[in-house]
Formats: structure tokens, C-alpha cells, sequence
């Protein structure tokens, strides 16, 4: 990409999964990246894992909840790709907690973005912002579905996410309609780590192959590669004004049960794989373990449900093809094990 040796993207949130790897991506292609990181201490450990130079990658302290120092991470910079957002380890007591900074943070970056000159802002979104609150018959989605926040239960998570993107695409709408917008959607991120900071989605396999999972939840997952998210926000940053203006792009490559997820990392992995589980959890542990552990609510509210997002459109606008879930489930497991995270 010979036009973007000169360019600067400012990618929020750098000590992150897919931030991480969107950073190697643009790097390879020739970008100069400017990474946000809460703490500036963060930089030792994370500038061996994304590579680059001290003038091709640099690193500022901001926070999604305070306007210090964004000015100065976005200034030069002619593209946003904004991927930091609050996740939670459990569900919190309050859902303010994940819904504030997720939307606070957002208009933040949109804010400077604008008074910086920004022609071009991708956001890191998420398939909770498309696939909850729907009737419970409904099981396909695409990037035209909306989470409904009206309906009952829907998860703080789910909310942040959802109330993040419209405000974003509201903000835009109101304050900066000449801004190149689109938000990318990824359901569950799975792929190679680069250190033991492990995402949600990672620590599944994780626990698969340590056996820390003793059964399997009758529960499903859509499946992408962060590889493939990375290079979602790649080509959403570098495609034509024409091709992304409003978009929406849902990543995903297949919805997964957790039962077929460990019979891949049984065929795949082979004696590497045995402390994998075989039984299915009975519903009513699943009942009981959701009295005393955080996760296990989540899995029980899952349980059996079918969230199955295409992630086709993205492939026919941005035009390439997913690594399969199999292969990104392997891939997660071998990078586990190669780096000492999980010993089998």
C-alpha cells in the first residue's frame, strides 16, 4: 500500500487482543502507528510483541474516561481505529460500570478524532451489538440486526456495546458527517497470543486443554480469527471512502457448540488433547454451579441457545475469506501450549 507510507492511524486501546494484532498488521503494511495504553509503563512489555521503531510505533497514555492525553495521541494522525473498550471479568453490580466508559470513551475519541482533522474512523464494535434481545426463535443475524435493549435480561456487556456503536454512529451523523465511519462486529475472537494476558474467548480453550473444564456446557459460540479481525480493520482503514462509509461489518466465520470445539482440539491436537472432556454437563449443574460462580450464570443463560451471525458481507465488500474455526481453535490451543501457557 504505497499511499499509506505517509500515513498515521492512531489504534486506542494497544495492550489489547486485537488491538495487538491490528498494530503488527499495519505495521506490515506500512503505517506509522500512534497506540493508546492507560499506563505508560506498559510499553516494555508490549513494544517486542507489536515490533515497529520508536518512529514508526509510538505509545501514549489515555483513559476512556479522561481527555488527557488524547490530543496528543491522535495529532497527526489522519484515521482512527478505536478498539479499547471496558470488558468485564464477571458480571458487574452495577451495569454503568461497563456502559459509561464503553459510550464515554467512544464520543471521547470522536471528539478529538474531529478536532484533529480525522478523515476516517473504524470502530471495533461487537456481534452483542446484533444477535441479543430478539425473539427467541429468531437464530440467524446479520450486520442489519440490532441488539433490542427493551428486551428483559439483556446483559450489561451486551448494552455497552450496543449504546457505544449507536452513539458513535449518532455523533458522526450530527457533529461529522464528512467522517468515513464503520464499525467492525467480531462474535467470539480466538487465535495465536503473543503472552498469558488471555482474552474471554481464549481462556475457553485454555480450560479446555488444561481439563480445568471437567464438562462440556451445552453452549455455543460464534468462532473468528483475531488474524481475520485484524485484517477487517486493515482493509476497513485502507478501502475506498465509496466502499465503507456507514457500514457494518460482522466477523465471523461459523457458530461453534462447545462439544464440537473439543472435538477438534481432539483431532487436532491428539494426545496433547487429552485432558480434554468428553461428558456433556447436565443442565442442573449448570443450575448449581451458577449459584456460586460468575461464569457459569453466563453459560446457563447461553445454554443451548444458537447466535449464529454471517459474516459474509465483509467478505463481499472487503474481499477475503475467513481461516476456518477449526483451524483458529488448533491455532489457539498450539500457541497455548508452544508458549508454555498450558501444560498438557
Amino acid at each position: 500500500m504505497a499511499e499509506a507510507d505517509t500515513k498515521t492511524v492512531l489504534v486506542t486501546g494497544g495492550s489489547g487482543y486485537i488491538a495487538g494484532e491490528t498494530i503488527r498488521q499495519l505495521l506490515a503494511n506500512g503505517w506509522a502507528v500512534h497506540t493508546t495504553v492507560r499506563s505508560l509503563s506498559r510499553e516494555a512489555t508490549l513494544r517486542p510483541q507489536l515490533g515497529g521503531t520508536p518512529e514508526t510505533l509510538r505509545f501514549f497514555a489515555a483513559d476512556l474516561m479522561d481527555d488527557a492525553g488524547w490530543a496528543e495521541a491522535v495529532k497527526g494522525c489522519s484515521h482512527v481505529a478505536h478498539v479499547a473498550s471496558p470488558f468485564p471479568l464477571g458480571i458487574p453490580k452495577d451495569e454503568n460500570e461497563l456502559i459509561v466508559p464503553a459510550r464515554e470513551g467512544t464520543l471521547r475519541a470522536l471528539r478529538f478524532a474531529k478536532a484533529a482533522g480525522v478523515t476516517r474512523f473504524v470502530q471495533t464494535s461487537s456481534a452483542a451489538a446484533i444477535a441479543y434481545g430478539h425473539p427467541a426463535g429468531k437464530t440467524l443475524f446479520d450486520e442489519s440486526d440490532w441488539t433490542r435493549l427493551e428486551t428483559p435480561g439483556v446483559a450489561p456487556y451486551v448494552k455497552s456495546k450496543t449504546i457505544a456503536e449507536r452513539a458513535a454512529r449518532d455523533w458522526v451523523a450530527a457533529n461529522a458527517p464528512d467522517m468515513v465511519f464503520c464499525s467492525v462486529n467480531p462474535v467470539a475472537v480466538f487465535g495465536p497470543v503473543v503472552s498469558d494476558d488471555l482474552s474471554t474467548s481464549v481462556e475457553v480453550v485454555r480450560k479446555l486443554i488444561n481439563g480445568s473444564i471437567p464438562m462440556l456446557p451445552d453452549m455455543g459460540i460464534g468462532v473468528v480469527d483475531v488474524r481475520d479481525v485484524a485484517k477487517m480493520h486493515v482493509l476497513a482503514l485502507e478501502a475506498s471512502d465509496e466502499t465503507v462509509q456507514g457500514e457494518r461489518f460482522a466477523a465471523s466465520a461459523q457458530f461453534m457448540w462447545v462439544k464440537d470445539m473439543a472435538d477438534t482440539l481432539r483431532d487436532g491436537l491428539g494426545s496433547q488433547a487429552r485432558k480434554v472432556p468428553t461428558r456433556m454437563m447436565p443442565e442442573f449443574v449448570a443450575r448449581l454451579l451458577a449459584l456460586f460462580m460468575p461464569e457459569m450464570k453466563i453459560v446457563r443463560a447461553e445454554g443451548g441457545k444458537v447466535r449464529d451471525v454471517s459474516g459474509r458481507h465483509a467478505c463481499d465488500v472487503l474481499g477475503f475469506e475467513y481461516i476456518t474455526a477449526q483451524q483458529s481453535v488448533i491455532d489457539t490451543a498450539r500457541s497455548l501450549i508452544g508458549q508454555g501457557i498450558v501444560k498438557v
